[in-house]
């Protein structure tokens, strides 16, 4: 990569990274700390949880299709505000009810594939795969990073603290936007980014591509009830403190980052990623 796409992906890195910062504080502690709110049942607290991944998954697609046509930096912007102000609504919220509405809100920030979309833009297709895995990173050092200060926030302020602290992240996020992204002189219709109309009922009939969806729905199904679960087995259980979850986690990270370096290694250089992938999961 030369200096200016090095410059825009490290830029557009740190813009996911830190929106994706203040969503995931919440999933070790929610949990934890929704049944202070009104109303609150177990039920309400898994969909206060999912909420954010619904609105997602419904505006994702209208998001990237938008930004073709009046530009990326536009719908960030727009993007930003609408998760400000969902952090902001479920930070003054004192019911589970509110909380369920702010991260709805939230959700509908839908810019993840905006900012595919103005990566794609901004670097050259050899650099492409290079600039998404790095990306890919950073969200990961943002999450490793959040299942150490949430617990640590929520003791001093819970959850309000939090969404406070989310809607102070998005904020930052919208002056990095504006001072640091590049604007492309010209934006450009990437097949891998944009989409097709024509497309959509071929993506849906790709057998290969289904299994790998499934995967990808099961494995994080799978994750946001772990943190529905463990959090409150570990309290009750275990009889650790919700300020000291903190430290399991972060050891399960880093340990699972250690294995899965030689893992990598193996899979790349012996031909064998399918193994490895049967054998993860």
């Amino acid at each position: 990569m030369n200096s200016i796409e090095r410059k825009s992906v490290l830029s557009l890195a740190m813009l996911y990274a830190t929106r994706m910062l203040g969503l995931f504080m919440v999933l070790p502690v929610f949990v934890l700390y929704g049944n202070d709110l009104h109303g609150a049942t177990p039920a309400l607290i898994g969909l206060a949880i999912g909420a954010y991944g619904l609105s997602q998954a419904l505006l994702q697609i209208p998001f990237g299709a938008l930004s073709d046509r009046y530009g990326r930096k536009p719908l960030l912007y727009i993007g930003l505000v609408i998760f400000c102000l969902g952090s902001v609504v479920a930070a003054l919220s004192e019911s589970i009810y509110g909380v369920i509405i702010g991260r709805f809100i939230q959700g509908a920030g839908a810019i993840a594939a905006v900012i595919m979309a103005l990566l794609s833009d901004l670097t050259s297709v050899e650099s492409r795969t290079k600039s998404m895995a790095f990306v890919g990173m950073s969200i990961g050092v943002s999450f490793t990073i959040a299942l150490i200060l949430g617990p640590l926030v929520a003791k001093l302020g819970g959850l309000q603290a939090i969404f406070w602290l989310t809607a102070a992240l998005a904020a930052f996020a919208l002056i990095w936007t504006k001072v640091s992204i590049p604007t492309p002189a010209v934006r450009t219709r990437h097949r891998d980014t944009r989409v097709f109309s024509d497309q959509i009922l071929d993506v849906l009939k790709d057998k290969e591509l289904l299994r790998l969806d499934f995967g990808i729905l099961v494995l994080h199904l799978v994750l946001t009830a772990m943190f529905i679960a463990i959090p409150v087995s570990l309290v009750d259980s275990v009889g650790l403190s919700s300020e000291q979850h903190w430290w399991l986690y972060l050891l399960v990270l880093v340990g699972s980052f250690i294995a899965m370096i030689p893992l990598i290694i193996v899979g790349e250089t012996k031909q064998k990623m399918k193994p490895i992938f049967c054998v993860a999961i």
